[in-house]
């Protein structure tokens, strides 16, 4: 057994995220050793005990009957520790140890929106959805949804008719693929872009697998626009998910009068900017981030660093050397909140001036 076998093996058994396996990792030297452990081992080290139990007795026959099939199905294992790994999600709490991956991710989809909704939506909001993320993708810019009625589909299908990149995430295994009327829809955003689950071949669509979905969905992103929702959407559970992880949130604003907008108005009211058209996205996360881009490559010299660096920039990348430095530190040495720093830390990445390194440290490149 190898780590990404190992990876693949721990997440068909489940109760294991990346936190949990960071923890355990700072005793076993690779995640293969973990099947080698006692389950009262595991137990002391903080595993519930069915899952510390499932691993000791763990039959590795099924690790390679899962391989095998998703093999047939043409499906990519990516574990966490895979160089491909989107590096967005990577950074989240208790990113998946394993993804299925039906199609393709690039660099490129760094730079992703996610288009959330009802699944019951009204002509509005999926007229809205298709057209913001048309939009959306004629700016370059990846879709990322959950292949749900309603307001998911629409976004998947705008992304595409515009030519554009597009992620879906499942909200169960592969071989249970919800709702079976997306087939055809995955198979083409697999042509496009990439079909994505955490959840081995044969889980089935339950109910508690969808906000573990929609962490994802919200994961990969750099913001989340939420274009239609009641108070009750899960949509509204994607964006709660997207505050927690240092996201940007977006709504469209909807009719007083209508129940599926008053989840939409409610988080508008609670802070999440209000859009009305795509520039409105654009601005506030993609015009800083070209600018972090294009300052970085007139970079030639540390004396030219206030020149090209607003304030806060410049003082980040300066708390920031050749010794890596935690993100902890960084809180503490810039005053900065954590979403704040958060999307700093993103524009010096992509901009190529700092690195990440495993539990979340930095170095400049």
């Amino acid at each position: 057994m190898n780590t990404a076998e190992a990876l693949i093996g721990l997440n068909l058994i489940g109760g294991l995220g990346s936190a949990r396996l960071s923890g355990l990792l700072e005793y076993f030297s690779a995640p293969e050793d973990i099947f080698a452990a006692r389950a009262d081992k595991l137990i002391q080290f903080g595993l519930p005990a069915k899952t510390a139990q499932a691993i000791a007795a763990f039959d590795f026959s099924k690790l390679q009957a899962e391989i095998s099939s998703a093999g047939k199905l043409g499906l990519r294992i990516i574990t966490l520790f895979d160089k491909d790994y989107p590096q967005q999600l990577k950074d989240i709490s208790g990113a998946p140890i394993a993804l299925y991956c039906l199609g393709g991710l690039t660099k490129e989809d760094a730079c992703s929106i996610a288009i959330v909704g009802s699944r019951r939506a009204s002509v509005y909001g999926l007229n809205s959805a298709f057209k913001f993320a048309a939009d959306l993708a004629q700016s370059g810019i990846t879709v990322v949804s959950g292949l749900a009625r309603g307001v998911d589909t629409y976004a998947h299908r705008g992304a595409l008719k515009a030519g554009g990149r597009t992620l879906a995430v499942l909200g169960s295994g592969f071989n249970r693929l919800y709702p079976p009327e997306n087939k055809a829809l995955a198979e083409e955003i697999s042509r496009h872009g990439a079909v994505l689950s955490e959840f081995p071949l044969d889980t089935e669509p339950q109910r508690q697998n969808f906000p573990r979905r929609n962490r994802l969905i919200s994961g990969l992103s750099l913001g989340v626009l939420v274009a239609e929702a009641a108070k009750n959407s899960g949509a509204l559970i994607t964006a709660d998910f997207a505050l927690e992880q240092g996201r940007e949130v977006f709504a469209l604003p909807g009719r007083i009068d209508s129940f599926t907008s008053t989840g939409t108005n409610a988080i508008i009211q609670q802070g999440a900017k209000l859009v009305t058209a795509c520039a409105d996205i654009l601005e506030e996360l993609f015009l800083p981030l070209e600018r972090a881009r294009s300052q970085s490559a007139a970079v030639r010299a540390p004396a030219q660093e206030n020149l090209l660096f607003d304030k806060t920039q410049a003082k980040l990348y300066h708390c920031i050397g050749e010794s890596a430095v935690s993100i902890d530190d960084l809180v503490e040495k810039t005053e900065l909140s954590p979403a704040q720093l958060s999307g700093l830390l993103l524009d010096l990445r992509l901009g190529k001036l700092i690195k990440e390194l495993p539990g979340k440290f930095f170095v400049r490149n």
